[in-house]
């Protein structure tokens, strides 16, 4: 893990309603579709009801998505934890960063916090992260986190007609 590097501040928060649009925004980003499992545009309504009867509960929510905010106070992306499994101490994370706010520190900062988070809060044995291998930007971010390529997933991310390799990353939270 780089702790040499100078980050800019960010705030890890629970989302309120008042994200609506930013989540409507991300989760209907089409160019987003081949990193994550969905691939249907998400309505306000549905949006809602999910930031609604989220319980900011890990344990019975099995995920926790928090809004990634700026020095300022305005949102920039969402860092999530999901596929949550206390029996086994593991978790998966991802991270979205708005186009705009790309390449700014943003990503790694909010990777950092959810890392002491895990750590510190939810007592995790690991987090891992499934990353396309062409997905360069995305492995140097977990690398330059601690993550390590442990698995290479044949096939494993569908793009059209066609299918694209992944690598699972993985950190062990208490070698941090």
């Amino acid at each position: 893990m780089n702790n040499d590097d100078k980050l800019p501040d960010i705030k890890l928060r629970a989302m309120e309603l008042e994200d609506l649009d930013l989540l409507y925004t991300i989760e209907n980003d089409m160019t987003m579709w081949d990193v994550c499992t969905s691939n249907v545009p998400y309505s306000k309504a549905a949006l809602t009801e999910f930031i609604t009867r989220n319980t900011s509960d890990i344990y019975a929510d099995r995920q926790m998505r928090l809004i990634v905010e700026n020095g300022v106070g305005s949102p920039v992306g969402i860092v999530d934890i999901l596929n949550f499994e206390p029996r086994y101490g593991r978790a998966e994370v991802g991270v979205v960063i708005m186009k705009e706010h790309r390449l700014h520190g943003y990503a790694a900062a909010a990777l950092r916090q959810l890392v002491q988070y895990a750590i510190n809060v939810i007592h995790l044995h690991q987090l891992y992260a499934i990353v396309s291998t062409d997905n360069h930007s995305s492995m140097a971010l977990f690398q330059n986190e601690g993550f390590k390529p442990t698995a290479e997933l044949k096939d494993w991310i569908r793009t059209g007609n066609d299918y694209k390799n992944a690598v699972v990353m993985q950190l062990f939270l208490e070698k941090v």
